[in-house]
């Protein structure tokens, strides 16, 4: 078990972006089945955001809730807008008005843990900790939680109030927060949240190609599917999947199996809206990697492997870059 916002939860959490029709259509049956199949291998940490289908995610999951009674610890995230135009803000009243929309998608009037999605550069980090510091005291939320913030902001923030979780993507394809996030939350006994810890799935045993993604998913414009550097990125990861297959094991247990190794206070949440899946990355939870296996991984996908950026220029915005 690991802690998060001072509960227990398992050593890996649900991401539930797909729910919304991220990665292409979905519907509730099969997010339905993904929940209970969580339930049954005891994952019982998920996490969304408002801006997952526009609040589709967060609407399925409170409806599963509803329906099923499940008591599971529950993570959102705030910040990001869409309207009149895409835009960040961090003011008292957005993230209010955004919180309690949440907890009426969600059937709660509390969330473990509430993150804010993305800095307002503009605003001082100070000022939205006091916001968030009141929301704990009116019990709305149990946690403060940031998403792709710096190792010095981070500071920032826990100076004014304790910090629970920070989320930052991490995989074997993405690890800037080598440079400094992973130590610093050690440091200060904060959780570090590793999303996309499945290179947006492509260290998955099920990954087809950019060839089957469907229309809408956001992968397309990221530069890492995009040539030249695509086919020189499945051609360093083909390697990496006959390795685990020639020991018999999952690409996708094994990429969680190393994330997991990076730090006691470290939690992957893979996404998926499958229970076959789900039931794979668990197996990773349960995998102990040698000294002899973290050296050959590190051979077979050195730090900084990945040809091309992890996100599309429009997408870097209020991202926090750091190192």
């Amino acid at each position: 078990m690991r802690e998060l916002a001072g509960h227990p939860v398992g050593p890996i959490g649900l991401g539930c972006m797909s729910f919304g029709g991220i990665y292409g259509a979905t519907d509730t049956a099969e997010s339905f089945a993904c929940m209970q199949a969580a339930l049954d291998l005891g994952v019982t940490h998920w996490d969304v955001a408002e801006i997952y289908g526009g609040g589709v995610s967060e609407t399925v999951i409170g409806q599963f809730l509803g329906e099923t009674g499940a008591e599971v610890m529950l993570a959102t995230k705030a910040g990001i807008y869409t309207q009149p135009e895409r835009h960040f803000s961090n003011a008292a009243s957005d993230l209010r008005r955004s919180l309690e929309g949440s907890l009426e998608r969600l059937g709660r009037s509390s969330v473990e843990l509430f993150y804010i999605h993305r800095r307002e550069h503009e605003r001082p980090v100070e000022e939205v900790m006091e916001t968030l510091a009141g929301f704990v005291s009116e019990g709305l939320i149990g946690g403060i939680g940031f998403s792709e913030i710096s190792p010095a902001t981070l500071r920032r923030a826990h100076a004014v109030h304790p910090v629970a979780a920070v989320q930052s993507e991490y995989s074997l394809w993405s690890r800037q927060p080598e440079l400094g996030m992973i130590q610093t939350c050690a440091e200060l006994g904060v959780a570090f949240v590793a999303f996309s810890p499945l290179a947006r799935g492509v260290l998955g045993d099920g990954f087809s190609g950019r060839e089957a993604f469907p229309e809408g998913d956001f992968r397309k414009g990221q530069p890492r599917f995009l040539d030249p550097n695509y086919a020189a990125n499945m051609a360093v990861v083909e390697g990496f999947k006959t390795w685990c297959h020639g020991r018999g094991w999952s690409t996708a247990a094994v990429a969680l199996a190393w994330v997991l190794a990076q730090g006691e206070h470290v939690i992957p949440i893979p996404g998926t809206r499958s229970a076959a899946h789900l039931a794979e990355f668990v197996a990773g939870a349960e995998m102990v990697l040698s000294s002899d296996d973290l050296a050959e991984i590190e051979r077979l996908l050195p730090v900084g492997f990945a040809h091309g950026a992890r996100y599309a220029p429009s997408q870097w915005a209020a991202v926090e870059i750091y190192g």
